[in-house]
Formats: structure tokens, sequence, C-alpha cells
């Protein structure tokens, strides 16, 4: 089971602050850091100093780290035209010398786009299908030859399909609850599929779907990696589970049935129930950013007994 560190900064972080944990999250033997693509706030808290971009912030991850992988739980399709993402996904491919990934939605928190300015389209989904199209078709063109793609919402043509990323192919993660489209989807172009906050029989139920729809595309079932995020609060004892649980604004109860909570042995445990529902990787929501003893005793007591 890869154990990643994700990250939620619209909550409030700095850039300093998100490098520290980056830094930890490799030096404490964690496979990747991922974050949230958002600008705005989500509930009661003050959100400052202000939003990060989430491209941004990994372009100054790749250079800053050296081992772990970098990436998006989701990148907003609704943010950015995909012509542009793709050379922005390259580039930090790039910088990072072939360690991003990208995670891809189709955006749904609407409070922010009205935030922000951003058009919030109500015909999302069939736009996110055309820019998964766009962004890997982009990079899947070989040198010296052009891209052309017409669809219903994006045109493409005579695109010189540059820059390219430093990987050959960089993974897809598509993610989600929807039991039809979005497997579908994931079939036709995820590497890896994500279920968030989902409990063990959700995803059970969504993974084997996902698996179907492979099988139905015509690709072997086993070639989607399989994965979940959930929150995580782990302490030492009931009194630390607590604490922990205190300082982000939620009940020690509510976590232990909701994500990963607990002593690490209970934590230990209930990661094995996922596992035996299919999960091969699993997203560790850190909503205080500034509890760097919690990403130890994680990598102590939870991540050493999963090798």
């Amino acid at each position: 089971m890869d154990l990643r560190i994700f990250t939620e900064p619209q909550q409030g972080a700095t850039y300093d602050t998100l490098l520290t944990v980056a830094k930890a999250t490799e030096d404490l033997g964690f496979d990747a850091f991922f974050r949230s693509d958002h600008y705005l706030r989500m509930g009661d808290v003050d959100g400052l100093p202000g939003p990060t971009d989430a491209w941004i912030t990994l372009a100054g991850l790749a250079r800053e780290t050296s081992r772990i992988r970098l990436g998006t739980l989701m990148t907003a399709g609704t943010f950015r035209l995909p012509g542009v993402l793709a050379i922005q996904v390259a580039q930090v491919d790039q910088m990072s010398g072939g360690r991003v990934e990208l995670g891809l939605g189709a955006g749904w928190f609407e409070e922010e786009h009205k935030a922000y300015g951003i058009p919030f389209p109500q015909e999302k989904f069939a736009r996110l299908e055309e820019q998964l199209e766009i962004v890997t078709g982009l990079w899947q063109t070989k040198l010296g030859d052009t891209y052309d793609f017409h669809g219903t919402y994006y045109d493409l043509t005579d695109s010189p399909a540059l820059p390219k990323p430093a990987q050959d192919r960089i993974p897809v993660l598509i993610g989600g609850h929807g039991p039809t489209r979005t497997p579908r989807l994931a079939a036709r172009f995820a590497d890896e599929f994500n279920l968030p906050f989902g409990s063990v029989e959700d995803s059970e139920r969504q993974f084997a779907r996902v698996r179907a729809a492979a099988e139905e595309a015509g690709r072997e079932a086993g070639s989607i990696i399989l994965s979940n995020a959930l929150v995580v609060c782990v302490g030492k004892d009931d009194q630390e589970v607590a604490r922990r649980a205190a300082a982000i604004g939620r009940e020690a109860d509510e976590l232990r049935a909701n994500g990963l909570a607990g002593t690490p042995a209970e934590v230990v445990e209930k990661i094995g129930r996922y596992t035996e529902a299919g999960s091969q990787r699993l997203y560790l929501q850190i909503l205080d950013l500034h509890d760097l003893d919690h990403l130890e005793l994680i990598a102590a007591q939870v991540q050493s007994q999963l090798s």
C-alpha cells in the first residue's frame, strides 16, 4: 500500500508552509505530495493568507524536492483551457525530472468561480471528456507532427503539441462517485482511479464498476491503479487523537467512522479493510499543516507496518 500526503491549501497556507510539508513528506519516506486545486476556503475557517495556485506551487516544489511524486487531486477543468494545461503540466514535469501526475476533474465548487470571475458552465462533464482527450492527445503527438481536435467545446488546429513532458506518459488520475459515466471515462483515460472520502463498502462497489468498464473498453481490469483519499488523524493514544481532531474542527468518533483515525493499530487495521476492497494507494488528507509530528508518527508507526 502506497501512502501519499494530500493537502488542502485553500483552507489557509503559504507556499513556505507547503514546502515544509513537502520536504517532510520526502524525508519521511512517503511516496508523493499532492494538493487540491481550489481558490476559496471551505467551512468555518478564515482561509488566511489566501489561496495559492496548484501548478505554480508544484512548479516550485519540483525544483526543491528530488524524489517524491507531485500532483493534484483534482485540477479543476473549469480553471484552465486544455491546451494551456497541457503546457503547464508538461513544463512542471520537465522541472521535476519526470515526477508529475495529473488528477483532472470537472470542477464543482460554484462559489469559488463566482468569487474570482471564473465561468462555471453547466455541461462540465462533457467538457471534461474533451479536455482529457486534448491534454493526452497533445502529449502523445509525435515530435514534428501536429495535433488537431474539433469538438463541441474546444477547437485546435495545427498545434505543434509542445512542449513534451519528461515522462513518456504522465499518469492521469480520474475520480468520483458517479456510477456510470465516471468509470467509463476512467476506462478510457485513467492510469489511476481515485475514490474520495468513500467508505470501504463504497470503494468495493465503485472499484468493481471501474474494473468492469475497463474490461468493456478492452483494457485489462488491473491496468488501472485503484486508490482512496481519506482524512487522517492518528494519535499515540485516545487523548492525542481527540486533540488532533479538535485542531481541525472535527470529532474523533466521526473521523473514526468516516476517515482514518485512531491509534496506529486502529488505522493499520482500517487500511487493511481498504486493501481488501481493492485499494492500492491512499492519499492521506492532512488538514493541520503545522503538525509535523503527526506526519512523523504516521511514518514511524503506520507506514512502517505496511511495507
